[in-house]
């Protein structure tokens, strides 16, 4: 039977890759001195051009799809009765889950036998974009559409987020961390370590003194956590420091056996939180438990 795997801007795959693999994405919203933009993943609004807002003192904002756009998103395939399988951005992070599960009810009402699985898969960038880019080559592959659900079931909770923040200012213009903080981080080199969470939201479980001392978390991180590097694609996402990805891709190279590792700009949506200097790695392996 004929299916269709959908997403969101917030995968930071690229759209080329996206529109290669026949998956469709809805777009955030980022908001920069009052002008709405939609976070299309590069094909028109560049990462670029948000780092640049960003290093001039921007904070940007962005906001959660309502309902309205979900309903439009999802209705030309209820009309053609292809059931359809939504990976959605991590419910711990937006409201934009509750949205869709609201457009469905609605639609519903339109199309009662529409087929819709609005599947939260609690991960946020390129954690989010694993999950997309393995279901993907799942449908390239012509698996039927309950195995694919199965696959994103089990393993969308073992993808591991690990994430290096360079920016305090930013962090500190936010309202995540004191001025305090801040200023003393800054003194002393500090880069906090992120994760996310069993829950999908993200938590501050360490610090590094230095780039490379962060760098080397990251790796050992995943290096503790991963299973069959054998056969997997690591993603790496930066926010404007592709050195310190490509570094970080050398470093994994030389530790494991991975398949491959990719390097993708961070996406507009979430480098408006992160800020500048953000660097973030992605791997499958042991379930979250945090």
């Amino acid at each position: 039977m004929t299916y269709q795997i959908v997403t969101d801007s917030c995968c930071d795959l690229p759209y080329t890759f996206l529109k290669e693999k026949n998956v469709p994405f809805i777009s955030m919203t980022v908001i920069v001195d009052g002008q709405e933009y939609f976070d299309d993943l590069g094909e028109n609004f560049k990462p670029a051009w948000l780092y640049e807002q960003l290093a001039a003192g921007k904070m940007p904002t962005t906001s959660q799809i309502s309902p309205g756009r979900y309903l439009d998103f999802f209705r030309p395939y209820a009309e053609k009765n292809i059931p359809l399988l939504y990976l959605c951005f991590s419910s711990g992070l937006s409201g934009s889950y509750q949205s869709a599960l609201q457009a469905v009810e609605l639609l519903k009402e339109e199309y009662p036998d529409a087929d819709v699985t609005v599947f939260d898969t609690k991960n946020a960038c390129l954690g989010e974009g694993l999950v997309v880019y393995y279901a993907a080559l799942m449908q390239e592959a012509q698996k039927p559409l309950a195995e694919i659900i199965d696959w994103v079931t089990k393993n969308a909770i073992a993808v591991h987020s690990f994430v290096k923040v360079e920016d305090l200012e930013h962090l500190k213009r936010s309202g995540r961390i004191s001025k305090t903080a801040a200023v003393l981080g800054n003194l002393m080199n500090i880069k906090p370590l992120l994760v996310m969470d069993s829950l999908g939201k993200l938590q501050n479980v360490a610090k590094a003194r230095g780039n490379q001392k962060a760098m080397d978390r990251l790796v050992e991180d995943t290096v503790a956590t991963i299973q069959h590097p054998e056969n997997q694609t690591l993603f790496i996402a930066h926010a404007d420091d592709l050195a310190s990805a490509t570094g970080l891709k050398e470093q994994l190279m030389a530790r494991l056996p991975i398949k491959d590792v990719l390097i993708y700009p961070m996406g507009a949506t979430i480098s408006s939180h992160t800020g500048l200097g953000c660097i973030a790695l992605f791997s499958i392996g042991t379930p979250r438990t945090l």
